[in-house]
């Protein structure tokens, strides 16, 4: 079966078939619903954790300008020839006006993020796939369920996993990385709304 290209995809949001903006991703080829929901709960409601987690974000890395980037949030990326996901995070080389005529690829993201609660298994599973098939130097996952965050870093060629893995709990560091061997420096607790 042959699945949607990224030019294709773009075309059916230029044209109106779909609408901009609409919770949709290109994955693989399909059309996905996103899936920002508290587990348990309607899949089309946005949960209010995540809703948070994801705005938190915007303050948390805005440090990450002094190292050449910017952080985008909810925004498209280019994963060639068939994907375009929109993580809850990006870390992207460069300013905004660097993309004014793309979307950032592989080649230009130091750090993707998600935040997970419902989509859990689907990020850790087919998320981090494709991210690591591409390339993307490090993938950062909030698990809003258990309240760790796992990181995922150095992509293996050709085998779609990352070679490192590994939790980070409250009290600890994650390191959200700017490229260049720089990242910024965040405590866990503070990736999470408080209880």
């Amino acid at each position: 079966m042959v699945g949607l290209t990224i030019d294709q995809y773009v075309s059916m949001i230029k044209n109106g078939i779909l609408p901009e903006g609409a919770p949709i991703e290109l994955i693989e080829g399909a059309l996905v619903h996103k899936d920002r929901s508290k587990a348990g709960e309607d899949s089309l409601a946005v949960g209010f954790e995540h809703v948070w987690a994801v705005q938190n974000l915007i303050p948390v890395l805005a440090g990450v300008a002094q190292h050449g980037c910017h952080f985008s949030s909810q925004q498209p990326i280019a994963i060639h020839p068939d994907s375009v996901p929109e993580p809850d995070g990006a870390i992207t080389r460069g300013t905004i006006n660097d993309y004014r005529k793309r979307y950032p690829g592989a080649a230009d993201l130091p750090c993707v993020i998600e935040v997970a609660d419902s989509s859990l298994q689907y990020d850790r599973l087919t998320k981090k796939r494709i991210y690591a098939r591409a390339g993307i130097a490090q993938y950062v996952l909030i698990n809003l369920i258990d309240r760790v965050v796992e990181v995922s870093e150095s992509p293996v060629a050709g085998q779609d996993r990352y070679a490192h893995e590994f939790v980070r709990n409250a009290g600890e560091i994650v390191h959200f990385s700017t490229g260049e061997g720089r990242a910024i420096e965040v405590e866990v607790s503070r990736l999470f709304p408080n209880a």
